[in-house]
């Protein structure tokens, strides 16, 4: 007789802002998921990290403004300590500086407190399964990330072959490694040797502005 397989464990979330109502109205969307489970609560940049190298969350919901520093702050220390968490920013601020900010401090996500309960709950997961995640409102400002340090242009694109030209596409959909080495019959091992490639061509370090540089590279043309 097979054994059935074993529930899969909830993720685990941490909730970092600085308002208690927000934390209540989180903590209330995300209790009611059985696949998810709030681990800890933080509201500054300080307990935050505290609670990330303590608890070791799969996802950190981190709000931008925080009172003894910023989320970049933040982030950027979690992922020091904690480098398989993965965090998603769950701000009010929709500016492309912002958004350039939290990409260079590790940021895997990006979303406004508008967006739609549903659709937090399924960004927690796609950031989980190693996607990159960006609010539909702020996309068009993404296209403007690197502007002032990294020129994206057709040329810059035109140094990939056309291998690494589709590996960056399909990232740039959001796949994961797993999914574009299926796409591409690739081993996952080689999907990521292609991807170290393109961030030296590129000049960058994130997923998120490598497929920032194609989408404004596909927009010149």
């Amino acid at each position: 007789m097979n054994t059935p397989p074993s529930p899969k464990a909830p993720l685990r979330v941490l909730m970092v802002d600085d308002s208690e109502v927000v934390r209540m109205g989180l903590r209330a969307l995300l209790s009611a998921e059985s696949s998810l489970t709030i681990i800890a609560e933080a509201h500054n940049v300080a307990s935050a990290v505290e609670a990330a190298i303590r608890q070791k969350p799969d996802v950190v919901l981190l709000d931008i403004r925080l009172p003894d520093g910023t989320g970049f702050d933040a982030c950027r220390q979690i992922l020091h300590h904690c480098p398989a968490t993965r965090v998603l920013v769950l701000t009010s601020v929709a500016d492309e500086d912002v958004v350039d900010n939290a990409i260079r401090a590790g940021a895997h996500g990006y979303l406004l407190k508008e967006v739609h309960g549903r659709a937090l709950v399924q960004a927690i997961h796609d950031v989980a399964a190693g996607k990159s995640i960006l609010d539909p409102a702020i996309t068009a400002r993404v296209l403007a990330l690197m502007r002032s340090t990294t020129p994206a242009t057709r040329d810059t694109l035109a140094m990939l072959s056309p291998q690494e030209r589709r590996v960056l596409a399909l990232i740039a959909e959001g796949r994961t490694n797993k999914e574009v080495a299926q796409e591409m019959s690739l081993t996952e091992k080689t999907v990521k040797n292609y991807l170290s490639n393109i961030f030296d061509k590129l000049h960058v370090s994130r997923r998120a502005e490598a497929a920032a540089l194609y989408a404004k590279g596909k927009t010149a043309r």
